[in-house]
Formats: structure tokens, sequence, C-alpha cells
């Protein structure tokens, strides 16, 4: 079982930045691939990026170049920088952890980021 817990989310006006963390409670953390989604009202949830045990990463079109995530794993931590933020970046942002051991996915409980003015 890994246990993730999401943080920094919160209120910024639009160009800014935040950064988000999920921290993982697992022994394993060097053989979990890291994600992160967003889902807004009425919408589906939506990858926004990965990194893998190795730290190779992959984004979705729409935050390419404004988004970088990353991962400490001396803490279990996988992280999510988010700059120059658009109204349309607005959601709830979830971590999910899938293990590379077992193929179980976890998910962590979100956290609303707003961008607005």
């Amino acid at each position: 079982q890994v246990q993730l817990v999401e943080s920094g989310g919160g209120l910024v006006q639009p160009g800014g930045s935040l950064r988000l963390s999920c921290a993982a409670s697992t022994s394993i953390f060097g053989y979990i691939a890291m994600m992160w989604y967003r889902q807004t009202p009425g919408k589906g949830r939506e990858w926004v990026a990965t990194i893998s045990p190795g730290s190779s990463t992959n984004y979705a079109d729409s935050v390419k170049g404004r988004f970088t995530i990353s991962r400490d794993n001396s803490k279990s931590t996988v992280y999510l920088q988010m700059n120059n933020l658009k109204s349309e970046d607005t959601a709830v942002y979830y971590c999910k952890a899938q293990s590379y051991l077992t193929n179980q996915e976890y998910w962590g409980e979100g956290l609303q980021v707003s961008v607005s003015s």
C-alpha cells in the first residue's frame, strides 16, 4: 500500500508560479512511476505529466514548456513546478503512483489550484 499526500496548491495570479509536492509513504519509491493529473468540474481527469523511476519525463502538450516534473528519491517525493500559469490551469490536481513491481496504482486526494486575477 502506498499513501500519497499532496501539498502546495492555492490561488495565484495569471503568469505566476506554484510548486506542488506529493510525498509517498513507501520504501520502494525507486520502483514507482509518478504522474500528475488534473480535473475540472464536468470534465474527466486529464493527464499532465509523468516521471519514471529513472527520471525520464513526459508532458501533455498543454503544459509543455511551462511545467516541470521532478522527483527526489531520498525523500520519496515528486514535484510539479508550474510556471506562467493560465486561467485554464485551474483544476484539482492529483498525483498518482504506479508500481513497476506490482502494477498497482495509487491516487492522492487532490488539491485545488486556482489561477485568477
